[in-house]
C-alpha cells in the first residue's frame, strides 16, 4: 500500500523518530519586517522553491469529493493562507505557516491532510493523520470544520480531548479512525492504555503550536512527534512564533515552505484597537454599560472566580450573560457557547480557555476587562472578533496603575491603539462600545437539560506498556497538570 510521504522521499527510509534535522538557517532575519511582534524568531529560508499560489481550488489536485463539498459549504475562493501553502501540502512538503485566527488555517492544513489520507483504511488503534491542537474549544471547532470533508471522502474522523468519556474515545480508536483531532493530555492517556499507536500516522499537524508551548504542553508534543513516522509529512500553524515553536520547527519540519501572515499587521488593518483609561471607581459600571449593548460581546477576565462575579452581577442587572472558564464541565462548556452563538446569552465572560478555538459569526465586539498578561495574549483574545476578513473591536479597560504596562504591551503586539478616557454615561463610550444602561431587572438563564452520567472508562490490560509507546503506563489515569491546562 502507498504511504503519503514528503516529497521526493521513499517509505524506506531509516531516520530515527525526534533526530534533530539538519536545516541550513541564517543567523539574522527578520520574521515580519520591523512591525513583527515581539521576541520572535527568524523564519526558516525554504531550501526548494515553493509552488506558486493558487488562485482557485479548481487549480489545485483536489479529489472532486472535496471540491463538491466546498462549494456546498459555500467556500468559493481559497484565502491567502490556503493559497500560498495548498499547493505545496497536497504535495506532501511540509508547511511553516503563522497567521492569526480567523485567517483560513484550518482548511489550510485540513484539506491536504484529508486528501493526502483518503484512499487508505486505518488499522484498529492505528490512526493515519493526527491534529495536535491546545484546547477542547480549537479541537471541537476543528472537527465540525472538518467533518463535512472528511465524510466526503469516507474517512472516519475521531476527536481526543479531556473532560469527556475516554472509554468511548478509546472505542472510536478500537474501530478504527483514519483521522484523530486530539489535545495532547487526553492523546498520551490512550497511548499509556495501549488503546492508541502513532507509527502509522503519516500526516501531523500542529494548530496553535504557540499556545501549546506557553501552556506548557511542549513535552507531550515532542514526545506525540517522537511517535509518528519520521518520514511522514508536517505541517505547523501558530499566531506567534517564539522560541518553543522555534525548537520544534528545526526539530521536526523538514525544508518547510514558510508563509507568514503577519498577525498585528492583520490585525490592524481589520480591527479598531481601543484603550480606554477608567478609574477604579468607574471600572464596574463602565463594564455593565458595555455588556448591555445591543449586540453580543465577549468580556475576557484574569481568573474564573471574577468571570462567574461578574456573570452574576450582570443577570441581576438584566443582562443575559453566562460565564465560561476550566472550571466547568465540558457538557457546561458546550451548552454555554450553544446559548452564545444562538442568542440566547449575549455576554459571555470568560478567561483565557476562550481566547483561542472560539468561532462565532458576527462577534463585533471584544473586551478587556483585566487587560491581557502579553501582546500575544493580547492578540489571540481580539482574534476572536474581526474573523475572515470581517471588521471589529477590541477595546481594552486600563486602570491608572496599569497604563505604563498597557503602552509596552501594544508596543510589542505591534499595534498603536486609539486612547479615551472614559465614565460611565460618556456619549464617547457609546459610540465606541455600544454601552447603554441596563434594564434593571433580573434575568435567569433556563436550566441546562440534565446530562446522562458517563459510564466508567475501560480498565486496561495489565499487561506493561512497551517503552517508546508513550512513556508511563497510566492505564487511563490522567494526567492533571496537562488536561487541567488543556481546559
Amino acid at each position: 500500500m502507498n504511504h503519503p510521504t514528503r516529497a521526493g522521499r521513499t517509505t524506506g527510509r531509516t531516520a530515527r523518530p525526534g533526530k534533530p534535522r539538519s536545516q541550513k538557517r541564517p543567523s539574522q532575519q527578520n520574521p515580519g519586517g520591523a512591525n513583527a511582534p515581539h521576541g520572535e524568531f527568524a523564519l526558516p529560508v525554504t531550501r526548494t522553491p515553493a509552488l506558486p499560489p493558487a488562485e482557485s481550488f479548481a487549480d489545485l489536485k483536489l479529489p472532486a469529493r472535496i471540491l463538491a463539498t466546498l462549494t456546498e459549504q459555500g467556500v468559493t475562493e481559497p484565502f491567502p493562507i490556503q493559497a500560498a501553502t495548498l499547493p505545496n501540502s497536497l504535495a506532501g512538503r511540509d508547511v511553516l505557516g503563522r497567521g492569526r485566527t480567523g485567517s483560513g488555517k484550518t482548511l489550510a492544513f485540513g484539506l491536504p491532510l484529508l486528501a493526502r489520507t483518503h484512499g487508505r483504511r486505518a488499522e484498529p488503534r492505528q490512526p493515519l493523520a493526527l491534529v495536535l491542537v491546545p484546547t477542547r474549544e480549537l479541537a471541537q471547532q476543528v472537527t465540525t470544520a472538518l467533518t463535512p470533508y472528511a465524510r466526503a471522502l469516507s474517512l472516519r474522523l475521531t476527536t481526543v480531548v479531556g473532560g469527556l468519556s475516554i472509554g468511548r474515545q478509546a472505542n472510536a480508536l478500537r474501530s478504527g479512525a483514519e483521522v484523530v483531532v486530539a489535545t495532547p493530555g487526553r492523546l498520551k492517556d490512550l497511548i499509556d492504555r495501549d488503546d492508541c499507536r502513532l507509527d502509522q500516522v503519516a500526516v501531523t499537524v500542529l494548530d496553535e503550536a504557540d499556545q501549546m508551548a506557553d501552556m506548557g504542553f511542549m513535552p507531550q508534543v515532542t514526545a506525540l512527534l517522537d511517535q509518528v513516522r519520521p518520514d511522514g509529512q508536517r505541517m505547523l500553524f501558530s499566531a506567534t512564533l517564539d522560541r518553543n515553536v522555534d525548537r520544534l520547527v528545526r526539530r521536526y519540519l523538514d525544508d518547510p515552505v514558510v508563509h507568514s501572515v503577519d498577525p498585528a499587521a492583520g490585525a490592524v488593518t481589520t480591527m479598531e484597537h481601543h484603550v480606554l483609561h477608567v478609574e477604579e471607581d468607574d471600572k464596574h459600571a463602565t463594564t455593565t454599560e458595555i455588556a448591555a449593548r445591543d449586540g453580543r460581546v465577549i468580556m475576557f477576565l484574569d481568573t474564573k472566580h471574577a468571570a462567574d462575579r461578574l456573570a452574576k452581577k450582570l443577570l441581576a442587572v438584566g443582562v443575559r450573560a453566562a460565564a465560561l472558564h476550566g472550571g466547568k464541565s465540558q457538557s457546561q462548556r458546550t451548552r454555554t457557547l450553544e446559548r452564545f452563538k444562538d442568542g440566547q446569552v449575549t455576554t459571555l465572560v470568560a478567561t483565557n480557555v476562550a481566547a483561542r478555538g472560539i468561532h462565532v459569526d458576527a462577534l463585533d465586539l471584544v473586551v478587556n476587562v483585566d487587560p491581557p498578561g502579553d501582546h500575544k495574549d493580547y492578540l489571540h483574545r481580539g482574534g476572536r472578533t474581526a474573523r475572515a476578513g470581517e471588521s471589529g473591536t477590541v477595546v481594552t479597560l486600563v486602570l491608572p496603575h496599569q497604563r505604563r504596562e498597557m503602552t509596552r504591551l501594544m508596543a510589542d503586539a505591534g499595534i498603536t491603539p486609539r486612547t479615551t478616557q472614559v465614565r460611565p454615561g460618556d456619549a464617547e463610550l457609546n459610540r465606541i462600545t455600544g454601552a447603554r444602561t441596563p434594564s434593571g431587572v433580573p434575568v435567569t438563564l433556563p436550566a441546562p437539560a440534565p446530562q446522562r452520567p458517563e459510564r466508567p472508562a475501560r480498565q486496561a490490560s495489565s499487561a506493561p506498556v512497551p517503552r517508546g509507546r508513550g512513556g508511563r503506563g497510566g492505564r487511563g489515569r490522567r494526567r492533571a497538570s496537562s488536561e487541567t491546562k488543556a481546559r
